[in-house]
């Protein structure tokens, strides 16, 4: 007999689930907006789908907890955030793509302008509409990626063809080595952005990432723009994360089996049993954003899950679809078909976890949960 198909899929469909604390989002931010000296504005980066915890409740989150401004990526982030917040500020960092200025005022968006050609471009636009449209310049001040260079930037901003039809809302620069304070290029980027935005110091100024907010008043200037500590992310290698976890990852169980002494496990055998294990495969892999590179061989050990408190490694290769992990000294209630282990989370840091996998958290958060089933609670 035919039966009727869900229009819902159910939980017991998908092979992971990854929750996402919006609470934590929000308080991350209020702790950020603490640490700030003076009239210094809390921005909020949201790019990269809200660093992958989903820009369309991370944006309202936001702005709810008090966060006005906004810096997506790319245009269409941009476009899609502005149908969540009429009201927000929106900078959009990689600035005018060719035939694109047109877009921005429509949309009341600003660009971020970090050449001459933009300038060049933004600067037509304002002519032609008869209006002096907001937008941001970028000054390059040791990343040598996008910005004006330093000496460039009084001459551009004194020219009146590029910059006459309009006067910059913000100057921003960006810190190559925030996540070691003790780097020199930190002090060396903060005082060339000094020295050459201080003749436009009515113009308000940001160099503060994650990082840089972190790293002290001197660095607040007049607008912090947070990225990877507003989703729990680590911003400084050196100390303790102060951030709230903000996403958890859970897989679920597939199986468990005995594995001999000295059997493989995985593709390539890359992994021998060194005694008898007990092994149990898990329904997530690098389709879902758990990273290949985190896997484990003879001769390096890779990441590793936590099931109710109890440490599991990942043996062997990371496959596309699913991870099998040691659970022979963990109880057997805790491993049973269909239950699910933490692979990210509270319990297991991405900033630890990227570590097995040679990468940042950065990483993980933003390639996340492809095929998991999305939850938005506490996590627990």
């Amino acid at each position: 007999m035919a039966t009727s198909t869900p229009s819902i899929l159910s939980s017991d469909l998908f092979g992971g689930r990854l929750t996402i604390d919006l609470d934590a989002i929000a308080a991350n931010w209020t702790f950020l907006n603490g640490k700030l000296s003076g009239a210094a504005e809390c921005a909020a980066a949201i790019k990269g789908d809200g660093y992958g915890t989903g820009q369309d409740k991370a944006g309202p989150a936001l702005y709810a907890a008090g966060c006005k401004t906004f810096f997506t990526a790319v245009p269409a982030e941009a476009v899609a955030l502005r149908e969540l917040l009429p009201d927000a500020v929106i900078y959009v960092l990689d600035g005018l793509f060719p035939g694109a200025a047109e877009f921005f005022p429509h949309h009341d968006l600003r660009p971020v302008l970090a050449s001459v050609e933009e300038l060049k471009d933004w600067s037509a636009l304002c002519k032609s509409a008869g209006r002096s449209f907001k937008a941001a310049v970028h000054v390059d001040t040791g990343i040598n990626r996008l910005g004006l260079p330093p000496g460039d930037l009084s001459a551009a901003l004194g020219d009146p063809d590029l910059c006459g039809p309009f006067t910059p809302s913000l100057i921003i620069s960006h810190l190559a080595c925030g996540s070691t304070p003790a780097h020199e290029m930190n002090q060396r980027q903060l005082k060339l952005f000094r020295e050459v935005t201080e003749p436009f110091s009515h113009i308000p100024r940001s160099l503060a990432n994650s990082a840089g907010v972190l790293m002290g008043p001197e660095f607040h200037f007049d607008l912090v723009r947070p990225g990877i500590a507003l989703y729990g992310g680590q911003a400084i290698d050196t100390e303790p994360n102060p951030m709230k976890p903000v996403a958890k990852v859970e897989a679920r169980i597939m199986l468990v089996r005995d594995v001999a002494e000295g059997d493989t496990i995985g593709y390539g055998a890359k992994q021998t049993a060194r005694r008898p294990l007990k092994n149990a495969v898990v329904a997530a892999g690098y389709a879902d954003g758990m990273l290949r590179r985190a896997g484990s061989t003879d001769e390096r050990p890779g990441g590793f899950a936590m099931i109710g408190g109890f440490k599991a490694p990942i043996l062997g290769r990371i496959s596309m679809d699913m991870i099998t992990l040691d659970v022979t000294d963990v109880p057997d209630h805790l491993v049973q078909r269909g239950a699910f282990v933490e692979m990210l989370g509270p319990s297991v840091a991405a900033a630890e976890l990227a570590a097995y996998a040679e990468t940042i958290d950065y990483e993980y958060l933003t390639s996340l949960g492809r095929r998991f089933e999305r939850v938005y609670a506490p996590l627990t």
